[in-house]
């Protein structure tokens, strides 16, 4: 695709800032501005940077505690949140009103930072682990003004901007409840008061009431990771007057964070993370009401709930899972997210823009090839808040519904595609063929009567070794023929693992990997293309695990994270079956045997093209 097709898609549209503003009221307000007063300015669908809003020590600072629907501290009586407003000076002396845009983090106040309260994978599969200890709170510090994020970049276009510490950290009340109905009811809190339906105050407990006179009541929010999280859980409120919503890379399920397809597993960068460690993590909040807070929060309701002996999903989880509530939700989400994201896995954005798209809720997704983080382009992020706030009928939501950063492409200039996975892409069945100690192949065709192959889980060895190792009993690896044609992954690969195990319990690592494995990258160089992990326990059920009968054959199914990938010409494509992987599981001793039925394990692979693009790319005519 050619450089100048994929530039982003734009339309003129400007409005003078001595003109009357005139924009579509469907979304949100704009108010006529008198000649010789400042209002917003759009060019090509964007709100531009104004001279009159850009000094900002002209701007309105504010902080206020806003009072929620909810008392998840037990004192008997409602929550209040600590918020900061940042806005235009004309709000305030020419009766200017402007929309939102609004973050909202447990984070603000700062976190323990103590990754030696982790629990230690040292462990068997389906033992109880042993005890952890408790972290230290974080050391106070000044949490005034919260935050300057998103600040220089939206009030000199014509927002506001308004931050809030999520309850039990900084200065605002409540318990940190990790995913539980507050982390979404008190941002709901916020919006509520900023279109009048919730009371704010000067101080956390009584003060005068502040209202939000300068807010049109339309409001969109973003943030990345955990920041990220809260304006997806906000949205499922449905709170009217949340139009807009641009998560970057959240956590839509904490289950998925912190379990695999029954397994206990860990977000990559932090082994041995767990639900009550991130508690302990960003318990910043009020010292008073903390002994509480641990008491009903941390060590009962998650103490009784997690379960890391088993990994199955259960109520705890699922009172966590927010994609359960995506009914709720109308906010137009351009949704972000990365897929080398092995801390909060592709899968959270994916299967939430899936449900969206399904429910007719204007969705677009980003996606790069990088790590946790990245926002998209201010483009795009700019034209979604001046369509969906401003109500600017910029034709946002005729946009291509994805954009992708090629391989080697800079992140600010993602390829634009029809959808995400790519309509044209198809599963494509493949097949092992035995020798995987050493590197078996990987075929279209199935061949019959292979029988078996066996591995020693070992997790002294990471994925990268095993992957580059030409003779192990530690790991199956079986690969295509070096590829002739470039082959484009897009969407959920799928496996199928018929294996037995010598113990009641073990672990499941699948990788997909583009061989030969160049260390620390990626193709066109090689390395991983996606990866997956499951509990044989839960082959039948993700609710019910049963133990393994030693010697029997189970069919193990589950997808791997989503990816879009364009393999070159010159590479072999992988599929690498191991047990624990050194950097996400329990490590149990070594020793568990896995022996695998070749003629029961396939890999479903998603190819743009299909079959026929497939076997061009294998050479098959």
């Amino acid at each position: 695709m050619s450089h100048s097709h994929r530039r982003f898609r734009s339309r003129a549209w400007t409005v003078a800032a001595s003109s009357l503003v005139l924009a579509s009221l469907a979304f949100g307000a704009v108010q006529a501005q008198e000649p010789g007063r400042a209002g917003p300015v759009f060019v090509d669908g964007q709100a531009q940077v104004v001279p009159a809003f850009s000094d900002s020590s002209l701007w309105i600072r504010q902080e206020l505690w806003v009072e929620t629907e909810f008392d998840s501290d037990g004192d008997g009586r409602p929550d209040r949140v600590h918020v900061a407003v940042v806005r235009p000076l004309q709000t305030e002396t020419e009766g200017l009103k402007v929309p939102v845009v609004y973050e909202s983090s447990p984070y603000f106040a700062g976190t323990s930072g103590a990754r030696q309260y982790l629990w230690n994978v040292r462990q068997e599969v389906g033992a109880e682990s042993p005890p952890r200890e408790n972290q230290p709170p974080p050391p106070p510090r000044l949490r005034s003004g919260i935050s300057n994020s998103q600040v220089n970049t939206w009030v000199p276009r014509g927002f506001a901007v308004v931050h809030s510490s999520a309850p039990g950290t900084g200065l605002s009340q409540g318990c940190p409840t990790v995913g539980g109905p507050p982390e979404a009811l008190a941002p709901k809190a916020v919006i509520d008061w900023l279109n009048g339906r919730a009371r704010g105050f000067t101080s956390p407990e009584g003060g005068d009431e502040m209202v939000a006179h300068w807010s049109t009541g339309t409001v969109g929010m973003t943030g990345t990771s955990y920041n990220g999280t809260l304006p997806y859980a906000a949205a499922t409120t449905g709170v009217e007057g949340l139009e807009a919503i641009i998560p970057i890379a959240p956590n839509t399920s904490y289950y998925r964070y912190y379990r695999s397809n029954g397994l206990v597993r860990h977000p990559g960068g932090w082994l041995g993370e767990d639900i009550d460690f991130l508690y302990d993590f960003i318990n910043s909040g009020n010292p008073e009401r903390r002994p509480w807070c641990d008491a009903h929060i941390r060590d009962g309701e998650m103490a009784e709930g997690m379960d890391r002996a088993s990994g199955d999903y259960n109520d705890f989880w699922a009172g966590r899972d927010f994609l359960r509530d995506v009914e709720g939700v109308r906010a137009a989400t351009l949704m972000a997210h990365a897929f080398n994201d092995w801390n909060v896995m592709p899968e959270h954005s994916f299967l939430v823009t899936e449900a969206l798209k399904a429910q007719g809720v204007p969705v677009q997704i980003y996606y790069h090839q990088g790590g946790h983080g990245g926002a998209p382009p201010l483009e795009l992020m700019n034209r979604w808040f001046t369509r969906y706030l401003y109500g600017v009928q910029n034709g946002v939501e005729n946009d291509p519904r994805a954009w992708i950063v090629r391989e080697g492409d800079e992140r600010t200039d993602p390829t634009p595609y029809p959808d995400y996975p790519h309509p044209d892409a198809a599963h494509v069945m493949l097949h092992p063929m035995a020798g995987g100690v050493q590197t078996g192949g990987l075929a279209l065709s199935p061949q019959t009567g292979q029988g078996t192959e066996t591995l020693v889980d070992n997790f002294s060895f990471g994925g990268s070794v095993l992957a580059q190792a030409e003779w192990t009993h530690h790991r199956l690896l079986y690969a295509t023929a070096e590829l002739v044609e470039p082959v484009h992954i897009s969407g959920l690969p799928m496996v199928t693992v018929r294996l037995a195990s010598s113990k009641p319990a073990a672990n499941l690592s699948v990788w997909l990997v583009a061989l030969p494995w160049s260390e620390g990258g990626r193709t066109p160089s090689g390395g991983l293309i996606t990866r997956g992990w499951a509990d044989p326990r839960n082959h039948r059920s993700l609710t019910q695990s049963e133990p393994l009968v030693p010697g029997r054959f189970y069919d193990v199914t589950f997808h791997l994270q989503p990816d879009d990938q364009i393999i070159p010409a010159g590479e072999r494509i992988g599929l690498m079956i191991f047990s624990s992987d050194r950097d996400f599981t329990l490590w149990p001793d070594p020793g568990t045997e896995l022996t695998v039925d070749l003629d029961g394990t396939r890999l479903e692979l998603p190819v743009v093209g299909g079959e026929v693009a497939m076997q061009r790319a294998l050479g098959v005519r």
